[in-house]
């Protein structure tokens, strides 16, 4: 998606976003995400550091950022803050508290690694509000076979499930979980597991990448037959997302999930 810079704003939109968050001193655009049309780093005169996301209000996107808004409260410190959601002049802008990180690098040995999963573990124990999220049996029941197979992905966690290191803001000793686009209710376990593809994807080996996810406290809640489950309704789910689109990073995707399936079918058989 084309970035609009903050000089490219018409005055409406940008007298909105200062009277809302203090005078702009320094606006820059980010050069990270891949959704979003306006992505602005500010530097308030107050001395602030504010994040404005924001896409056209007739743009598709302006579904993920209803979900971003309608979870932002219940995050507690593992995301940054919501500031304020307005619609003004045909955009609809959602301001952050700013995190000034880098972004997670899950290459093998890297420490960020064990960050990721203290953020995983804090996440654990907050209650998923009762919001209208999606729901995991929903959301991968067309690639598992049976309704028992759908079953195994229920409950009462709530998960991120998109550990793309884009989403995932590094800082000192802390990992900050960004762009909520798809929370979700269901089991633990799931996003320890969505974990452990990404972690594939970025060179570990499936052995190296499940034994960084048992770290977490939610990983001994899956049964074999679970991860199992889902190892391969993850390999489906990716291997549809590339024959649609054969960008080089969702190719490697489905690689990688395809190697965590035959990773747990020799494991299991």
């Amino acid at each position: 998606m084309l970035r609009t810079d903050w000089h490219q704003l018409a005055e409406p939109t940008r007298s909105a976003i200062e009277s809302r968050s203090g005078r702009v001193v320094q606006a820059t655009t980010a050069s990270d995400g891949l959704n979003s049309a306006l992505a602005l780093l500010l530097d308030v005169e107050s001395g602030a550091k504010v994040f404005v996301k924001g896409v056209r209000t007739d743009h598709p996107g302006v579904v993920t950022q209803n979900r971003e808004a309608m979870i932002a409260p219940h995050l507690g410190e593992i995301a940054p803050r919501l500031l304020w959601r307005i619609e003004v002049d045909g955009w609809d802008l959602l301001a952050f508290e700013r995190i000034d990180g880098r972004h997670a690098d899950y290459s093998p040995g890297s420490p960020d690694v064990e960050h990721v999963v203290d953020a995983i573990n804090v996440m654990s124990k907050l209650p998923c509000p009762n919001l209208p999220v999606k729901l995991a049996e929903k959301r991968w029941g067309g690639y598992v076979d049976t309704d028992h197979e759908r079953a195994l992905l229920r409950g009462e966690a709530l998960l991120h499930t998109d550990y793309n290191p884009a989403n995932v803001l590094i800082t000192g000793s802390m990992a900050y979980l960004i762009d909520w686009a798809w929370p979700t209710r269901g089991a633990a376990w799931i996003d320890p597991a969505c974990l452990v593809v990404r972690l594939i994807a970025a060179g570990n080996t499936p052995a190296e990448a499940e034994q960084l996810a048992s770290r977490t406290t939610a990983w001994p809640e899956a049964s074999t037959e679970s991860l199992d489950v889902f190892s391969r309704a993850l390999s489906r789910m990716w291997s549809d997302i590339a024959q649609h689109d054969r960008a080089d990073w969702k190719a490697n995707m489905e690689a990688s999930a395809e190697a965590w399936m035959d990773h747990r079918l020799r494991a299991t058989s």
